[in-house]
């Protein structure tokens, strides 16, 4: 039986290497955790989250991936991810020292091979609203991204996310 051939997702430029590899080894993470996930997926804030994480049980996560201190730093938007998720975690890389992320957000620590949770997110419940249009955003971004790799010369660039 024939192998499918690999996908090769595009990389928008916005990402260093450091963070797209802590991107990978969290998406592998959330995977083993029973979660789909999808990067880069506006929100109804007009903010952008790194990674959202679609659980079985409709259960929604949002994960700041941050690279160096200074990407920790310069960021102040991240509060306002909590509106959008059940929980709300920062991924980092081994070189940045946790001891800078909050203790009220979960924490994982990964590189481009996997990933650890160091700490567990607190739970703040969506409400349905807001739960319904998450899910929805995402259906639409995961159908959207695997309809434009199944027909990379197709209109998808006029589709609202």
């Amino acid at each position: 039986m024939p192998t499918a051939p690999a996908l090769i997702l595009p990389v928008d430029g916005r990402q260093s290497a450091t963070a797209l590899a802590v991107a990978r080894g969290t998406g592998r993470l959330l995977a083993s955790l029973g979660f789909a996930c999808v990067g880069e997926l506006p929100l109804a804030s007009g903010r952008r989250a790194d990674l959202v994480a679609l659980g079985r049980d409709g259960t929604v996560w949002i994960v700041e991936i941050k690279s160096s201190v200074e990407d920790f730093r310069a960021d102040h938007k991240w509060p306002d991810y909590r509106l959008h998720c059940d929980r709300l975690l920062f991924a980092t890389s081994p070189a940045v020292p946790v001891e800078i992320f909050p203790e009220d957000a979960g924490l994982i620590v990964a590189d481009g091979f996997g990933a650890a949770l160091l700490r567990e997110a607190p739970e703040h419940r969506l409400h349905a609203a807001t739960r319904k249009s998450m899910t929805l955003a995402f259906a639409r971004a995961a159908a959207l991204r695997l309809q434009g790799l199944a027909d990379p010369q197709g209109r998808l660039l006029d589709v609202d996310l």
